[in-house]
């Protein structure tokens, strides 16, 4: 078939331009609308045949210019989901082991766990050795950073490393599982260079030319601090070393050498330097300090024990040694020894009473206040105070108080003396089962005080010891059967005063002021009446004998 459009003549330039201005005019089809289908448009349609009268062009390329960004948008998507899963990834690994970027000396430790990490330290500090060679005399000797005087915290070490570029914030611990973020991790440490110097001089000058400070020490014989004198001589010059040191604790792991050369000094710390440190330090000793725990019980600090608490530090660069006290040894004392020495049970008071219930004695058993001790490493800061203060004193130890309570106990034993009868009657349970003849203390102020008392101390035999009216001493060897109610005054044998028991005449026999019994009566106080019983002295003294 011919193609009918192919035959029609060709428009005019103008009328093209025309048709075109028109299709410009015409409002265009919007973004969305679906392009047409073949074998669908009408009549109207058919005059807009040509892409460029449906400005379909426009609408293919829009739609056309935002694949591409789809296309970015889903793998940006997709980038930032493998990122967020491959952070907690590495957050769960590395939880409990060596993040990345972390550097240890010039051993690899990401990833090992904190026991891989001690053993790693461990090694590292080993291969740390440093050899130093005297040139000066031809001598030299390797040693360990311990043998150079570094006290080496391992656990310490191992804890810094192990919470290197932690963090609870998961911002910073994006940077923590970073690779590229890098943090060195030295080792926990403290040198002391007098221990250095002390140990290479010994390794690398003999004993008869080498130079030696003065130091102090403890004599337990004298209790005392004493010094020293230390003696000029040849030192090796040990800056290089003390570099070296300071280099392996920071990055641990490799073997050095150092060439040194001799110089002779003088003493590195002289007398007087020493002699004041151990002054500062019988201070300590000498003034006390007392724990208490407030109540009924306390101790003093003995002097051997604080002079082990005592540490000198020798600075041989500033000629002086100084006083530090061992913290730990001191907290670990006063958690073990506070609670036995300061800590008491609760003690009820007894007070005897009548059977009415009227108290006769009070406190025939003193009520004690029960004592717990606490917070000992308070105590132990107070006490480390106290050193540095070098004054002494006393420490109140914190505790916790039971406060005592009161019975009433109504005695079963009771003794009544009666000094006008110079008898003594004893009743159980308020009933009369011995009376006895006695003699009571003379007068001139050694008369048998009158009162309530109970039985607190008994001695089969005493040797008892005093003074006479007239200040002279006496001495009455081998007393038996004592039973003391009052201080000084009791019951007891008294063979020598017999005629004075008999007659009832303390004015003219009696003692000074114990009850004087024929020794079968006094044996059976002792016997039957037990300590607590009632003593109840009453009446008046007689001015002559009264049977």
């Amino acid at each position: 078939m011919t193609d009918q459009r192919n035959q029609q003549p060709a428009p005019e330039y103008g009328a093209m331009r025309e048709d075109f201005e028109t299709t410009q005019a015409m409002p265009p089809l919007p973004e969305t609308a679906p392009a047409p289908l073949a074998g669908t448009m009408d009549a109207a349609d058919a005059g807009a045949a040509h892409p460029e009268d449906l400005n379909i062009g426009t609408t293919v390329a829009t739609r056309k210019s935002r694949k591409p960004l789809i296309i970015t948008l889903i793998v940006v998507a997709a980038l930032l989901v493998a990122l967020v899963a491959a952070f907690f990834g590495a957050r769960a690994y590395y939880q409990d082991k060596v993040a990345p970027g972390v550097r240890f000396g010039s051993t690899s430790i990401v990833g090992q766990t904190r026991d891989e990490v001690k053993a790693t330290v461990k090694q590292a500090i080993k291969d740390s050795a440093i050899t130093v060679k005297d040139t000066t005399g031809n001598t030299s000797a390797t040693a360990s950073l311990t043998d150079l005087g570094v006290d080496i915290d391992v656990d310490k070490t191992v804890d810094d490393i192990m919470n290197a570029k932690s963090s609870s914030n998961i911002g910073e611990d994006i940077l923590r599982v970073n690779p590229f973020g890098h943090v060195d991790v030295a080792l926990a440490a403290t040198p002391d260079n007098a221990v250095l110097e002390s140990y290479l001089s010994a390794k690398l000058v003999s004993d008869a030319e080498r130079a030696v400070p003065s130091s102090i020490t403890y004599d337990g014989n004298a209790h005392a601090f004493v010094a020293a004198e230390g003696r000029a001589g040849k030192s090796p010059k040990l800056g290089e070393v003390v570099k070296a040191v300071k280099q392996a604790i920071a990055k641990p792991g490799d073997a050095a050498t150092i060439n040194v050369t001799d110089e002779t000094i003088d003493a590195p710390i002289a007398l007087d330097a020493a002699q004041k440190a151990a002054d500062a330090a019988n201070q300590r000793l000498n003034n006390k300090i007392v724990m208490t725990n407030g109540d009924a019980k306390q101790f003093e600090l003995p002097a051997d024990t604080v002079a082990s608490w005592i540490k000198t530090e020798s600075h041989l660069d500033q000629g002086s040694i100084t006083l530090s006290y061992d913290t730990t040894a001191i907290k670990k004392f006063m958690s073990e020894q506070l609670p036995g020495q300061l800590n008491q049970d609760m003690v009820s008071q007894e007070d005897i009473v009548d059977g009415n219930g009227s108290v006769i004695v009070a406190a025939q058993v003193k009520g004690v206040d029960g004592v717990t001790i606490k917070n000992t490493d308070d105590a132990a800061d107070q006490v480390i105070d106290a050193l540095k203060q070098g004054n002494g004193g006393t420490v109140q130890v914190a505790s916790d108080v039971k406060k005592f309570d009161v019975k009433q106990k109504q005695s079963e034993w009771r003794v009544v003396i009666d000094k006008s009868s110079q008898t003594a009657v004893v009743y159980h349970n308020g009933q009369q089962v011995k009376s006895f003849l006695v003699c009571t203390g003379g007068p001139g102020g050694n008369e048998t005080d009158s009162g309530n008392w109970y039985i607190y101390l008994k001695y089969r035999v005493q040797d008892m010891r005093g003074y006479n009216d007239d200040g002279s001493k006496y001495l009455s060897p081998g007393v038996k059967w004592v039973s003391y109610f009052n201080g000084g005054e009791g019951f007891h044998t008294a063979t020598w005063n017999y005629g004075g028991i008999a007659s009832g005449d303390p004015a003219n026999h009696g003692s000074h002021g114990c009850v004087n019994m024929y020794e079968q009566d006094a044996e059976w106080i002792y016997e039957n009446c037990p300590e607590g019983t009632l003593v109840q002295v009453v009446g008046t003294q007689p001015t002559g004998a009264v049977r």
